[in-house]
């Protein structure tokens, strides 16, 4: 009996770890604004593309003239970073989509406004 409960549990685990593999092995990279990078005008970037939970956004800038700031629905649509917001500042960001809405901004003066900023939906 104890050696059938042993192998049930080793064929469990096999299971999870490839389940693990498959989900990881599904997940792509998307760098944010192709070959131009994070930048003004950013903000249509994602239209036309499909975008899956676990996918990685890459952000490539300066950053002496720009961040990333994941934002809620608000502070994407007010230009305004919310208190506690996550703040990248290396210039290769890379951040895991979440399921549903991803929003990020750069909060720099002026360039959200000026369309720095990307509402993404993960599937």
């Amino acid at each position: 009996m104890a050696k059938g409960r042993g192998s049930a549990v080793v064929a469990a685990m096999v299971v999870c770890l490839l389940v693990f593999r498959f989900e990881t092995a599904r997940a792509a990279p998307h760098t944010v604004g192709g070959t131009r990078g994070w930048t003004f005008n950013t903000v249509d970037w994602p239209k036309g593309q499909t975008f899956k939970t676990g996918d990685t956004l890459v952000f490539n800038y300066n950053p002496t003239y720009h961040n990333v700031v994941a934002v809620d629905y608000a502070g994407y649509n007010n230009c305004k970073t919310p208190k506690g917001a996550k703040i990248y500042k290396s210039g290769k960001d890379q951040i895991k989509l979440v399921k549903g809405k991803n929003f990020f901004i750069c909060n720099f003066p002026g360039h959200c406004e000026s369309g720095m900023k990307i509402a993404i939906n993960a599937v």
